[in-house]
């Protein structure tokens, strides 16, 4: 895999990423979703608005682990590690 098929599966990732939890969510505009590059790991960090944030992670967390479970399948095939973060922005 050369680096521009990297870049493009990065791209990928974060488009996907944002889509899935676009659509389990209320407040669309609310939803950020940021790919922090760190060479073989790339970081994902999702931001909700504060009223969506149960509907993200779901019941015992089983939605966020699904989310994370599709992360690593892709990563394996892309020889990436993909660690996803949900952050919780205080006083928002």
């Amino acid at each position: 895999m050369n680096s521009q098929d990297s870049t493009n599966s990065q791209f990928v990732m974060k488009e996907t990423v944002e889509m899935i939890v676009k659509s389990l969510v209320d407040d669309t505009e609310a939803v950020d979703v940021r790919e922090i590059d760190g060479g073989s790991t790339v970081r994902i960090e999702v931001r909700v608005a504060e009223a969506d944030m149960g509907k993200l992670i779901g019941r015992q967390g089983r939605t966020v682990r699904a989310l994370r479970s599709v992360l690593h399948a892709a990563g394996m095939k892309a020889n990436r590690r993909y660690n996803l973060e949900i952050v919780e922005e205080h006083g928002r």
